[in-house]
């Protein structure tokens, strides 16, 4: 999908936790928190539906955490083209592995607003 400048972008999705969202917004919308130690790399992935299910199943039910959020954001392709796609589990596990220090080139690559499209919550009843 072309962007405002004519570049190709891709879409992506990351599932954050309420923690990382907070950092999302402290910048307006318009980059990732740096990589926590220990933390290598980043993951974007490829499709809402695998954003959904870690944002879900992961960051919602872990009461330490207690909600994920499903973000996405547009990121232009030539940057995108030096990193291989992993498939980490099943068809719909496509990820890209951005190494931590990429980290701000990758921020400098995205298009537009990091957007939140979907919230879910721990249900401490279930």
């Amino acid at each position: 999908m072309p962007a405002g400048n004519d570049d190709a972008t891709t879409v992506l999705f990351r599932p954050v936790g309420p923690n990382e969202l907070a950092l999302i917004r402290n910048s307006n919308f318009t980059q990732f928190p740096p990589r926590l130690e220990g933390q290598p790399y980043f993951y974007p992935v490829l499709n809402e539906e695998y954003a959904a299910q870690i944002a879900r199943d992961w960051n919602a039910k872990d009461p330490n955490i207690g909600a994920g959020f499903v973000t996405r954001f547009r990121v232009r392709s030539e940057f995108l083209s030096r990193f291989a796609v992993r498939t980490v589990g099943g068809s719909i596990h496509k990820e890209y592995w951005i190494p931590a220090e990429e980290l701000p080139e990758f921020n400098r690559n995205i298009v537009g607003k990091v957007e939140v499209i979907a919230e879910f919550s721990f249900n401490r009843t279930g």
